[in-house]
């Protein structure tokens, strides 16, 4: 078959390729999406009914423009497609004063003056019964934090993209791409077609290693798992608006975190640990959760939460993306500058970031440029060695 020529294809259409597709078609450029499986799938890093979000980032003060720009651009995309994409319920870093969780999130605060208090365990206790912790424990509470919808956001995306003329198949893996020489755009392989464009933006997730092996950045896949339980005596003081999001570090440095009851009576509460999995492949992850497993995530719970871990109703895996410093990679490619826009190394972290991070590609990808800050995730930044 003939080549079809577009301005840009993006490749991947998971939580950062549907925001990129629908904010290059916002601005009015022939945009072809290209997703290995299809809409809003379950096969790789944007599912699992819910994401916290959050701007106490104890992951550093860098982040904040572009969470506050991402929360005015979700409340936009709730606006533009109809759906109810974000619940901001209020949200606790929990874990002893000199935790990254709480002493990262209190220097971010209190650097860009975000709304914020720092509560005791008592006052923790009081406010939230469905959390216990130790006395020696604080944490820091900040109203405008929540949980993201992710299968909602990638809908919401695909259908603006969709409504703003562009052009996404399903079921249509990418076999390999290539930049045109004497810099007259790029070429996509795929299982169906061969597609030209002016411009190229990746958004890999779990097949940065595979589709992005030139980028010079080791990005490790790991397994990740999501559970659900049923807490004692129900889920109602487990609602939003009862019950917060949390990240509660241990003396050991191990996070878990979880959400409210968001999916009524019989749908439990999910819980997770925040990186602590194993290295996999797409190809090779082990979708089977074990009882050894489901016994970790409950022995951390009990205590911490006095009627969890109740029952265990279901789990579900998951892959993290991650570079070797854990923060992301959003630029155009080193070797391919004038065609190529890559965003790779976003789990653990990245959901929130979901709409911004299109608008950056978009920008990339247009222009060659953006004004938002993005020097921390260029993938020519020193890197320490890969754990």
């Amino acid at each position: 078959m003939a080549p079809v020529t577009h301005d840009v294809i993006v490749l991947g259409l998971g939580g950062m390729g549907s925001a990129a597709a629908h904010q290059l078609a916002a601005r009015g450029a022939r945009v072809l999406g290209l997703e290995k499986f299809g809409p809003v799938h379950h096969r790789g890093s944007s599912h699992g009914g819910s994401r916290i979000t959050r701007q106490s980032y104890f992951e550093g003060p860098d982040y904040v423009p572009l969470l506050l720009r991402s929360y005015e651009l979700y409340e936009r995309l709730e606006r533009d497609s109809g759906r109810r994409i974000a619940t901001l319920c209020g949200g606790v870093m929990i874990g002893r004063p000199g935790s990254v969780a709480v002493s990262g999130s209190l220097r971010t605060a209190r650097q860009w003056d975000l709304p914020h208090e720092l509560l005791d365990a008592k006052e923790i206790r009081k406010r939230f019964p469905t959390l216990t912790p130790a006395e020696d424990e604080v944490a820091l509470y900040e109203a405008r934090a929540g949980l993201l919808r992710p299968e909602f956001t990638v809908a919401a995306q695909l259908q603006l993209a969709t409504r703003g003329g562009a052009e996404l198949h399903y079921e249509e893996p990418v076999t390999r791409w290539e930049a045109l020489a004497g810099g007259r755009g790029v070429r996509v392989h795929t299982t169906e077609n061969v597609y030209t464009a002016g411009q190229l933006v990746i958004c890999p997730g779990a097949w940065a290693p595979r589709l992005l092996a030139g980028l010079g950045v080791t990005v490790t896949i790991e397994r990740q798992i999501m559970y659900w339980f049923e807490p004692d005596g129900g889920t109602r003081p487990y609602e939003p608006g009862q019950h917060p999001i949390y990240v509660w570090e241990d003396e050991q440095g191990v996070q878990i975190y979880g959400f409210p009851a968001i999916d009524g009576p019989g749908g439990g509460a999910k819980v997770a640990f925040f990186r602590k999995g194993t290295v996999c492949t797409p190809e090779t992850i082990d979708r089977t959760v074990y009882p050894e497993e489901i016994a970790a995530m409950a022995g951390q719970l009990a205590g911490r939460l006095p009627t969890l871990p109740g029952t265990f109703l279901r789990a579900a895996t998951c892959m993290y993306s991650t570079t070797p410093d854990q923060h992301f990679v959003i630029a155009r490619h080193p070797a391919y500058s004038d065609a190529v826009t890559v965003a790779c190394g976003f789990s653990g972290h990245g959901f929130k970031f979901v709409p911004v991070v299109g608008e950056i590609l978009a920008d990339l990808a247009l222009t060659g440029r953006t004004d938002h800050p993005i020097a921390l995730f260029d993938p020519r930044r020193p890197m320490p060695a890969p754990v």
